[in-house]
């Protein structure tokens, strides 16, 4: 890695929620970036309101991870030190629906960009000089997820705890994800990798400029939370309330996504000094029921919020929260911010926006 220059950091799904955060914390400690996006789930406007929080104009280049040529000249504009992976379809009971359509994006995408990190190959300047270009950038961090875990018979989840019973096609595709990074890393012992398994990111950045824009139909449970609060939706819909827990809704472990994407920087850092393939967990270790989180986001928005139970979701389990041991010990990391503030945020970002970012063309 150069010493005149910071290291730059490729982030794919950039513009997304999680992504959005990370450019915050990254160029905060001293990485720089640049942003690759499709746009098919994130929104143009967020770049705007990202530059008003770092206070500089970024990177950023619209390209699919389906298109390898694309990507190939990314590869030859820029010189990267490190790759974080976000760019992936993310919704459980979507992927029960369409499962090609992930197995696509989030398979077929990955070992494109994969292929594309190492790959040797030539291209022309101009028409008389060829160059022989190899890129060799493999310190990788990879969104995984818990869902890695499908239903356990054990709680809480560690990185022992066996994966691959998936519950759900995103699940399965998050599990194929570790598998290829596993036997790449076997491989070449060259490679830097670490699996971050999220739990449920939620929240917003403190300045209410940057969140979680799920569009008008929201699948996620806090869009769905603010946006009934806010009065944009007429109730939540609580998919299950026969599940074997206290109030018979569903448990998951949120974490505020600010922690979240401070996990990512504490794995760069760890990434400089590691060889190999690793996993770790990055949640609260604190689970939450779904009519728990209605009460917190009334209590956060001083407003009512009414719900209605429906049939569960195909893919949902009963319960899941994390033992976050082994990032605390190996990456120095910790969640600090508890639920109330996670909705205290998530709240402010929807009164700034309340439809969301602003259009761009």
């Amino acid at each position: 890695m150069s010493t005149d220059r910071k290291p730059l950091v490729l982030t794919t799904g950039g513009a997304g929620f999680i992504g959005s955060h990370t450019i915050v914390e990254l160029l905060e400690a001293g990485y720089d970036t640049v942003i690759l996006d499709s746009f098919c789930n994130a929104r143009k406007g967020c770049i705007a309101n990202l530059e008003k929080i770092v206070g500089q104009s970024l990177k950023v280049r619209e390209i699919d991870l389906l298109d390898k040529d694309a990507l190939t000249n990314l590869f030859h504009e820029f010189k990267f030190d490190f790759v974080i992976h976000f760019a992936a379809l993310k919704a459980v009971g979507e992927s029960v629906h369409f499962p090609l359509q992930y197995y696509q994006n989030n398979i077929t995408g990955f070992v494109n960009l994969l292929e594309v990190m190492v790959l040797k190959s030539t291209f022309k300047i101009n028409l008389i000089r060829t160059v022989m270009s190899a890129n060799d950038v493999k310190k990788l961090v990879y969104s995984s997820s818990c869902t890695v875990y499908g239903d356990p018979s054990k709680l809480p989840l560690t990185e022992d705890t066996p994966i691959g019973n998936c519950a759900n096609p995103y699940g399965r595709t998050k599990y194929i994800g570790e598998m290829i990074l596993e036997d790449l890393a076997k491989s070449d012992p060259e490679w830097s990798i670490i699996n971050l398994r999220y739990f449920n990111p939620v929240g917003a950045h403190k300045s209410g400029l940057i969140g979680e824009d799920a569009g008008p139909a929201p699948k996620n449970i806090f869009p769905c939370l603010t946006k009934t609060a806010y009065g944009l939706m007429k109730e939540v819909v609580v998919f299950g309330n026969d599940y074997k827990t206290p109030d018979g809704t569903g448990i998951r472990d949120y974490i505020h996504v600010v922690d979240l994407s401070k996990g990512h920087v504490s794995a760069m850092k760890h990434l400089t000094t590691f060889k190999g393939c690793k996993a770790y967990n990055l949640g609260t270790g604190q689970g939450y029921s779904v009519l728990e989180l209605i009460k917190a986001m009334e209590k956060a928005s001083g407003r009512h919020i009414q719900f209605r139970y429906d049939a569960r979701r195909g893919g949902d389990i009963a319960v899941a929260f994390a033992d976050t041991t082994l990032a605390e010990k190996e990456l120095g990391w910790k969640a600090e911010k508890a639920l109330p503030e996670m909705c205290e945020d998530a709240w402010r970002w929807q009164c700034n926006f309340p439809e969301g970012y602003p259009k761009v063309d």
